[in-house]
């Protein structure tokens, strides 16, 4: 790794483009000032296929890592690079935006794209949308765009068995008809594919009427469509669950252990309670930290001023001292 000596200038200003650039560096891209972002683009783009996308895969990883960090004005400016993997990227980068103006941009990418990843990503994205509009949070016209472009591509052989499935993922919040046909029929299906994201579209949906389908899917023999109706099911947070998950809650499969965990603590009520009690002090380190996160969530759902009524240097936990 090539060691730069410190400075205050943007990595972008004076060429300095190793693809492999310090995070320190990097992290001076977050919030760019509007000249600071048209310097960035112009040494962006005279820049090697790898050389952008790895700076844009740090950049994600950085986002991820630190809320502080803000590099959405790079991001949407990815949205139309013309490496599909960059744009992929970029979607993926902007997974917290709620901003209305990002529907437009991300509709494009879904409909017109030729990469069926990058168009899976957009409708991952614009999942986040139809979740905004279902909770009023987001103009009816522009809810009924984007559950259309999503909705028309769901029995569209021509889009993709990727970008299908991430169509009904993103769409399954959206309480319609046509969706819970939808879910029924990728249920159906003979393509596990559609199958695990039938059972993910339906905890999304929040609808009771898949739950009998759930809990017997807690029993299928392959750990991931168990992993998904554990998880589906703590969507629902529906206490009729609780005990079918206790029922797998020694799964051979780890994840499926671990999506048992957090469904019960979104459930929460006394039975969940006492089992994620009796959990505590595994020798598992994970386990023992979901189940403690677990428990929070289940706390702060009975009291919902428990967590909120702390002054900011109180701790959340007395045992944590």
């Amino acid at each position: 790794m090539v060691d730069h000596p410190a400075s205050h200038h943007h990595p972008f200003m004076k060429g300095e483009t190793s693809p492999d650039l310090p995070g320190t560096k990097l992290v001076e891209l977050s919030n760019l000032g509007h000249d600071e972002l048209e310097a960035f683009k112009i040494s962006f783009n005279s820049m090697a296929e790898q050389q952008r996308l790895s700076i844009v895969k740090h950049l994600v990883e950085l986002a991820e890592n630190d809320v502080e960090l803000n590099f959405d004005s790079i991001f949407k400016y990815c949205l139309k690079d013309p490496d599909a993997e960059v744009r992929t990227q970029a979607i993926e980068g902007l997974w917290e935006n709620e901003e209305s103006t990002l529907i437009a941009p991300l509709l494009d990418l879904f409909n017109r794209d030729e990469s069926e990843k990058v168009r899976a990503a957009a409708a991952i994205a614009l999942g986040r949308f139809v979740l905004l509009g279902e909770h009023g949070k987001l103009r009816a016209s522009l809810l009924d765009r984007i559950s259309r472009d999503l909705i028309s591509v769901l029995n569209d052989n021509t889009a993709g068995e990727e970008v299908r499935r991430r169509s009904l993922e993103a769409v399954s919040a959206l309480n319609s008809p046509t969706v819970v046909t939808a879910i029924n029929q990728s249920y159906c299906s003979p393509n596990p594919r559609l199958k695990v994201s039938s059972i993910f579209a339906m905890g999304r949906s929040c609808d009771s009427q898949w739950l009998p389908i759930l809990i017997s899917e807690l029993s299928n023999t392959d750990p991931e469509i168990r992993f998904e109706a554990a998880t589906a099911l703590g969507e629902q947070a529906d206490e009729s669950a609780v005990l079918a998950l206790i029922k797998i809650g020694g799964d051979p499969d780890s994840e499926v252990r671990l999506a048992v965990i957090q469904a019960l603590g979104k459930i929460g009520g006394t039975r969940a309670k006492e089992y994620l009690q009796g959990l505590l002090g595994s020798r598992d380190a994970a386990i023992n930290e979901l189940v403690r996160q677990a428990l929070d969530e289940l706390r702060a759902n009975e009291d919902p001023l428990s967590l909120h009524s702390l002054t900011p240097d109180q701790g959340l936990h007395d045992d944590d001292n």
